[in-house]
């Protein structure tokens, strides 16, 4: 934002060329699932700072094996180095049925109370404190996550209350005073979708469902939310779904 005695001026960084011109030389390192918000996250840090590195977990999840070669896949298309890091104690020692070991996984919307079956406790905080000693061991001092407003509802550590004090800690607690950075902190999913669309992201090489079969499912939380954020975005959704019926309506409480 440009400033002078009698007016403001707002630059929207809306193509590459902009952002190049604004460009931070800070150092960041992105966690990267493989999903649409984290793979979004990737091309809009990559705009804006020298990303040093991409980091996926692999804890057990249902989804995993399908979400962590999107990551690699997109990292790689940027030149980014991409590290992936097991946390095999989590499925082992951890109780979600978003876990391999775990039940199945509920249908429906994703801010129904019966998704916080899919919880996994603390993921956040734990890939938060792995993934800030990653950074500073590359020199970062800066990590980027995409947690976005969606998020809010079900998953308390992507709260802003959270992510705020997991933000001080890790700050605090590293000698480059890593920052954590949440591009979408006040953005929807659908916001996102529009955002990625604009930066020429190929969904099509994104991973949602949480079921983790060959095809997304259609119905799962996960599904549903990103069928509902391409729908409001006004974009093409590239997906294959098994099921394409009518989307849940939103629990009363949050309507």
């Amino acid at each position: 934002m440009l400033h002078s005695a009698t007016c403001s001026v707002v630059l929207s960084p809306n193509t590459p060329e902009q952002f190049e011109a604004m460009k931070d030389e800070k150092k960041v390192v992105v966690l990267l699932s493989g999903g649409m918000d984290s793979v979004t996250a990737l091309y809009e840090a990559d705009l804006q700072y020298d990303v040093v590195g991409a980091v996926s977990f692999h804890y057990g999840s249902k989804h995993n094996d399908r979400e962590i070669p999107f990551a690699a896949f997109h990292a790689d298309r940027l030149g980014v180095a991409h590290c992936v890091i097991h946390l095999d104690f989590i499925g082992d020692l951890f109780e979600s049925d978003l876990l391999k070991k775990g039940g199945e996984i509920p249908k429906g919307h994703y801010e129904q109370q019966n998704m916080k079956k899919t919880v996994v406790p603390f993921r956040n905080g734990i890939m938060l404190s792995i993934a800030a000693g990653f950074a500073e061991s590359r020199e970062a001092h800066g990590l980027v996550i995409a947690a976005h407003a969606g998020d809010h509802a079900i998953y308390p550590d992507c709260r802003e209350e959270f992510m705020k004090a997991m933000g001080d800690a890790i700050r605090l607690g590293t000698y480059a005073e890593v920052d954590v950075i949440r591009p979408f902190i006040s953005m929807t999913k659908a916001d996102i979708a529009g955002r990625g669309q604009r930066l020429g992201i190929d969904y099509a090489h994104t991973w949602s469902c949480y079921v983790g079969g060959e095809t997304h499912c259609g119905e799962c939380g996960t599904c549903v939310e990103r069928r509902e954020a391409f729908m409001i975005a006004g974009v093409p959704d590239p997906t294959t779904y098994l099921t394409t019926g009518p989307l849940p309506p939103r629990p009363v409480e949050f309507a």
